[in-house]
């Protein structure tokens, strides 16, 4: 067994292992949320955490670890009787990013039912984790529906199955710990908000904390064993302390001036619903029993202020987590109460030490610069010359803001691909409703229970049967077929060019680009941004899971210069067969955002045509957001999205609330070319 890098050994991250602490002290604040870059000891923090957690008595031969003091009544191994009871370790629970729904809430014992006739529970990771850790690293990478069933489960303590004529009820209580790399795509905020706290993490920028913090990693390589044993007597103070606050925890007084305090600062931030105050309130307990106090402060409010309400904050997913903390420090004091201890205790912990783990808290992050700068003419046409050439120059005006994002209907790639697990277009997936049963192709994943029994029924007389349990055979086998849906490549070509450039058009088109990036951010999609401008076209953000980096990037977005239609599709069609070798089951939509136009070189109409007939050869499904404006139109969109085999839609159309969701289905690569069209819905008359 692999010895764990020692908790107190770890280099600074004071907010990262005050989190961990409060959620040993009282698992009811409801896990922590590790958010950070590569390299930050997020895992290596977390998995060293169950090292310190107090041993357990568990009932001898429960499979749900049951308490012998207070068994669960409902335990399906139940129920217990007095006596036998044995004590071990808490268990830290991995959960990993590919496991499947079986093996998380647990499922029918196919072997025994086959076998024996006997229909008999197999518990899963959630019972496995009960009074323990369930750690899940990378969760932004996790399924939807697992990270659903497994907050579902923290959030009542328990855990129900119903499946497979299986009806079973289990205590599921356990320490939730997740992490993360926000650069590999960002949780949804209805799951955000079931995390109880979120911390922010970074490597130090101090040399001298480095230079610690790779000595004591060498140290730890060279001889894991003797470098624990030279941290034992802090690992053990911790793990006293832990104990003695979950003691002291039932007697700390929570008063009416720290609930005020409370409920007003969740009202100043304007988060949504009740579960802020009620993990505000939980956190705030914990902090002061960590402290070895009975009473809460104004220091435990604020302190679980910055730990509960960063993330809960956001108002849409583009949105920087944290906290404006002059906003907070004056609304407790607004809401100071008249009950709160004002003599600090003389030795608060190290808890309290606003330059221990319970100081600092994550740091407001200063959000994307506007780019609404000043001098921008109210209409800008094409530049020509040396001066278009992306970068620098003449013809080249600064970014502007983008007008305010709303709400579009799926853009969905139509038939049955099988790509990865999304909420955008129909797909043949691991999870889902099941639609069928067939023989399976390789090794069996999933089995389709009634219809592996239907296919051995009629030979059990042949076979001899002659007990309970079923004879089955490999060919009796039937993998379940399951329909869900996927996430897809969503591929912005975007016209940056000078015929754009007019201030209003380009905030509007901003404006749709970024609403179709929240639209491809809920539908868990991978997303590109192609621009071209001046003489040549580049990948803005190669295809990422991070749809907030290209929101950033589209915010800083400068336009001028000539307009080179044709190598902005050539470069997409580049990054497509890239990204073909790479993922070659995820299915694209290219979305090209001009008014039509293009200019530079000889005859640059008809080069852009030949460049969007490759999507078209290739079933690629496209469609074209018209940009052009005025009482003079040329249809040159319309044209283009002819060529590349989808339809075009203006933006106004496309902004227009009634008919915001303008586009519903893209023909996709199952397609005749000829066939890839786009189906719309109603239109305005």
């Amino acid at each position: 067994m692999t010895t764990p890098f020692p908790f107190t050994a770890v280099v600074g991250q004071d907010d990262l292992r005050l989190a961990l602490l409060l959620n040993a002290v009282s698992p009811a604040v409801g896990g922590v949320l590790v958010r950070g870059e590569k390299g930050t000891a997020k895992s290596t923090a977390v998995r060293a955490l169950s090292a310190l957690m107090p041993a357990l008595d568990v009932v001898s031969g429960c499979r749900f670890s049951c308490d012998p003091a207070a068994p669960d009544p409902g335990c399906p191994d139940g129920p217990h009787e007095p006596g036998a009871s044995e004590t071990r370790p808490a268990r830290m629970v991995e959960l990993p990013v590919g496991a499947s729904e079986d093996r998380l809430v647990g499922a029918l014992d196919i072997e025994r039912a086959l076998a024996e006739g006997v229909k008999a529970f197999e518990p899963g990771l959630l019972a496995d984790a009960h009074r323990g850790i369930l750690y899940v690293d990378e969760v932004n990478l996790l399924h939807d529906h697992l990270v659903d069933l497994l907050l579902d489960a923290a959030a009542m303590g328990a855990s129900y199955v119903e499946r497979e004529g299986v009806s079973v009820r289990h205590a599921a209580r356990f320490l939730l710990v997740g992490t993360m790399n926000p650069e590999e795509g960002e949780l949804r905020p209805q799951l955000l908000d079931r995390f109880g706290l979120t911390v922010e993490v970074a490597a130090s920028r101090e040399p001298d904390q480095r230079v610690e913090v790779v000595r004591r990693r060498l140290a730890y390589d060279d001889d894991p064993a003797g470098f624990t044993a030279r941290w034992a007597d802090e690992e053990a103070a911790v793990r006293e302390r832990i104990t003695a606050a979950r003691e002291l925890l039932p007697s700390v007084r929570l008063g009416d001036g720290a609930l005020r305090q409370i409920a007003a600062t969740c009202a100043a931030f304007e988060v949504d619903g009740m579960r802020a105050d009620i993990v505000m309130a939980r956190t705030a307990t914990a902090l002061a029993a960590w402290a070895g106090r009975t009473d809460v402060l104004a220091e435990d409010v604020r302190q679980a202020a910055l730990l509960a309400l960063p993330h809960r904050r956001r108002r849409n997913p583009f949105d920087a987590p944290g906290l404006d903390e002059d906003r907070l420090d004056q609304t407790l004091e607004e809401f100071a109460g008249d009950d709160e201890d004002p003599e600090p205790d003389p030795d608060p912990g190290p808890g309290t030490d606003p330059d221990g783990p319970g100081g600092g808290g994550p740091a407001p992050d200063p959000g994307v610069p506007d780019g609404d700068a000043a001098g921008v003419p109210p209409e800008a046409g094409e530049g020509g010359g040396p001066e278009d050439s992306p970068g620098a120059g003449a013809g080249e005006r600064s970014a502007v803001r983008s007008a305010e994002p709303f709400r579009t209907k799926v853009l969905s790639v139509p038939g049955i691909g099988e790509g990865a697990a999304g909420r955008r277009s129909r797909a043949r997936t691991e999870h889902g409703r099941t639609t069928g049963a067939r023989r399976p192709r390789g090794a069996l994943t999933k089995l389709h229970l009634a219809a592996t029994v239907l296919a051995a029924a009629p030979h059990q007389r042949a076979r001899g049967r002659s007990g309970r349990g079923l004879v089955v055979r490999r060919d009796d086998l039937r993998q379940a077929t399951r329909e869900g849906r996927e996430g897809n490549l969503v591929l912005f070509v975007v016209d940056a060019s000078g015929s754009m450039a007019a201030r209003q058009r380009m905030s509007a088109v901003k404006g749709a680009v970024l609403s179709l990036l929240l639209d491809a951010y809920q539908r868990r999609d991978k997303v590109g941004l192609v621009t071209f401008r001046g003489s040549a076209a580049e990948v803005a953000l190669p295809p990422t899971s991070s749809v907030d980096a290209a929101a950033v990037r589209l915010e800083s977005l400068p336009t001028g210069g000539r307009t080179p239609l044709a190598a902005g599709l050539l470069r997409a069609h580049d990054v497509l067969r890239v990204e073909r070798l790479r993922d070659p089951a995820r299915r694209a939509l290219v979305v090209v955002v001009t008014d039509g136009r293009a200019t530079g070189g000889p005859d640059p109409v008809a080069l852009a045509g030949r460049a969007a007939r490759l999507f078209a050869a290739e079933g690629v499904a496209s469609v074209v957001v018209d940009c052009e404006s005025g009482p003079v139109r040329l249809g040159l969109a319309g044209r283009l999205a002819g060529e590349l085999g989808g339809t075009a839609v203006t933006l106004d159309e496309l902004r227009a609330e009634s008919i915001a969701g303008l586009v519903r289905d893209v023909q996709g690569a199952s397609m005749a070319p000829s066939a890839s069209t786009v189906s719309t819905s109603r239109r305005a008359a």
